[in-house]
């Protein structure tokens, strides 16, 4: 029982780093990368289908993504779908493939980058707290209960607390990566 409560913590905790990689890699540093495009979902004869799944994409250079479709109709449903999303890039085609060019970030821009990025990454920390809170409270309930000791259940806050800290430094050191990549010119 003691160990399913700490695997559930641990497991929580897992996901929400996982969740914050994943949130900070649709933010833009200035560099093109491919991972850019994983939220996008191109119309692919009636269904939502992300666009790796219709296209070969690539970064030629850092600066611009190439996309080359591959069924010819899908060209113009791929630049439709770039053009609804959030990414505020404008598509480039040439009858053949979809250019992406990516606009180098101006420093204002790269500021409210890292503010936004620091609001996911705080984000991130509430999650790693609620689930060493929800592991505490149920820890307190099994003592209420008497199923576990006073001693068990202090040792086993300790150990919550050991890997609570541990996660805040995982969050830290990629919420650092993240500042030092969208500041890097």
């Amino acid at each position: 029982m003691v160990d399913q409560i700490k695997n559930d913590a641990k497991a929580k905790m897992d996901k929400a780093v996982s969740a914050l990689k994943n949130e900070l890699k649709k933010i833009r540093t200035g560099k093109a990368h491919i991972s850019m495009l994983d939220n996008i979902r191109a119309n692919y004869y009636g269904t939502p289908t992300p666009l790796a799944q219709t296209a070969a994409l690539s970064c030629p250079d850092p600066r611009s993504i190439l996309i080359t479709p591959w069924e010819a109709p899908m060209l113009k449903e791929i630049e439709q779908a770039i053009i609804k999303s959030d990414l505020g890039l404008a598509p480039i085609n040439d009858g053949k493939v979809i250019r992406l060019k990516i606009p180098p970030l101006t420093e204002e821009r790269r500021k409210e980058l890292v503010k936004n990025s620091k609001k996911v990454v705080e984000e991130c920390r509430v999650a790693v707290r609620m689930a060493r809170r929800d592991a505490n409270d149920h820890s307190k309930k099994l003592l209420k209960d008497k199923t576990i000791s006073e001693d068990q259940e202090k040792k086993m806050s300790e150990q919550i607390q050991k890997m609570t800290d541990d996660f805040m430094k995982q969050i830290d050191q990629v919420a650092e990566e993240k500042e030092k990549d969208i500041m890097t010119i």
